[in-house]
């Protein structure tokens, strides 16, 4: 392409923009708490979590019959799972009590009923799992604190799409590399495999991805040491055309100046937020930086005196990087 704008005489007034929209890791399937990764599967290797291990341990831990929605709400029975892996819990699949969407190293768990006695059964019941390092609840239906105290508040944005409930982040790891976030491993509700690729979760190793830009309106040779994110690479790119799209919300991105010829420089400071502890000592943690009004967050998970079962990526700063070439 670059070759192709020499050719024509346009280098000069063209700016090209490279973006990745997430950063990576390689799935884990293995847990010493789950039930399901104790029960024999057709399509899964002993002893490793089966597709929709979170729905079938739920499934089990509420006593709560297991329909698969993408089977036409189909009763699963003891042995096959739900594909692709999400679930419906309830004595009527039409009016279930908890839905259990997959999302690879994350889960959404929606109580239609907003049932505050379920959120807690719930809650403690994922807290048993070696597999979830990290909880966020939709404040209106905040489970009692025995359970929940390490259990954060989840930000509410504005989707018009249904909030879930709670949203269960896997635990990741880091593997053991010259570049950790290079290495990154997390448990993950997919139909894919042990050793595959998969992100979702709110590890560093998913969180940080790359974005160059090259052309007039960039600095040459310059690596921008403030946190970038993806909704900021469209902002920028709108100031470059001229253009002044009409905001629906807040959660717009800003215009990466910094890395423009005579551009401001914004402060920028890390923060985070701690839950406070439950009996075990756990707490959910998340880091994230600001510029400006803008919060990018990095990582989170469960901290206390059981890491080394439920460790986290830790990795901090830096939220993205443009790093055009000279």
């Amino acid at each position: 392409m670059r070759k192709a704008l020499d050719d024509l005489g346009l280098t000069a007034s063209t700016n090209i923009i490279i973006s990745s929209d997430h950063g990576f890791s390689t799935i884990s399937k293995e847990s010493k708490t789950s039930p399901s990764a104790k029960i024999a599967y057709d399509d899964t290797p002993k002893d490793f979590l089966p597709m929709g291990f979170l729905a079938l341990d739920l499934a089990k831990a509420l006593d709560l019959p297991l329909f698969d929605p993408n089977d036409k709400n189909a009763p699963v029975p003891a042995n096959p799972t739900p594909r692709p892996g999400n679930g419906l819990l309830g004595k009527d699949p039409a009016k279930p009590d908890v839905v259990i969407a997959t999302n690879g190293g994350s889960d959404l768990i929606y109580l239609p009923n907003r049932d505050k006695k379920l959120a807690d059964r719930t809650i403690k019941a994922l807290l048993e799992q070696d597999y979830v390092s990290g909880l966020f609840v939709d404040g209106q239906v905040r489970a009692l604190p025995r359970h929940a105290a390490d259990v954060a508040d989840r930000p509410q944005g504005q989707a018009v799409t249904p909030n879930p409930t709670i949203v269960v982040n896997f635990r990741s790891y880091v593997a053991g590399c010259d570049e950790p976030t290079n290495c990154s491993v997390e448990i993950a509700d997919t139909v894919l495999r042990q050793g595959q690729g998969m992100h979702g979760s709110f590890g560093r190793g998913d969180t940080l991805n790359f974005t160059a830009a090259i052309g007039p309106d960039f600095k040459a040779g310059y690596t921008d040491p403030l946190p970038v994110n993806n909704a900021d690479v469209g902002m920028t790119i709108a100031e470059l055309m001229g253009l002044h799209p009409v905001n629906a919300g807040g959660l717009t991105g800003r215009v990466m100046s910094e890395a423009l010829p005579n551009g401001i420089v914004p402060k920028s400071a890390d923060a985070t937020i701690v839950s406070s502890p439950r009996p075990t000592g756990w707490r959910t943690v998340v880091k994230y930086q600001r510029v400006l009004s803008q919060r990018y967050f990095d990582a989170a998970g469960f901290s206390g005196p059981d890491r080394r079962a439920r460790s986290r990526n830790r990795q901090t700063k830096n939220g993205g990087a443009i790093t055009p070439p000279s």
